[in-house]
């Protein structure tokens, strides 16, 4: 089970971009200990998700539990980029200036058409610790 001071990030476990962003996070982040990462399937993910509000649970996306907030969608994953090392983080409020409409439809669109792109893995192969 998670502590509950630990950010965590929960993904689509049989999404091949979801796998692949969580080991390109994984790759680059500062500190391990910072960052969880678990399938949206998980007991754990079950158990975060009946803390969070209905419209929150229904939403069906990337998650990143940060601070005890919940983030979803694009600010979920422009989020993401905090955890990693310097160059990386100050791409971050450039991404954030543009309006959250604009960056969610960006999402959605790209969420729509992900498995068409990236093969399911067979698998969850992402670090779940």
């Amino acid at each position: 089970m998670l502590e509950d001071a630990r950010d965590v990030l929960i993904l689509d476990g049989d999404c091949g971009l979801c796998h692949r962003l969580a080991n390109f996070i994984d790759k680059r982040i500062i500190d391990r200990e910072l960052l969880a990462f678990r399938p949206g399937n998980s007991k754990d993910a079950e158990i975060l998700f009946s803390r969070m509000p209905e419209s929150l649970r229904r939403a069906d996306t990337v998650y990143l539990i940060r601070d005890g907030r919940t983030y979803i969608r694009s600010a979920a994953a422009i989020r993401c980029l905090l955890y990693m090392g310097l160059h990386w983080r100050v791409v971050f409020p450039v991404l954030w200036i543009v309006p959250l409409p604009i960056r969610d439809l960006s999402y959605r669109i790209v969420a729509k058409y992900r498995h068409l792109f990236f093969k399911r893995p067979e698998k969850c192969t992402f670090r779940i610790d």
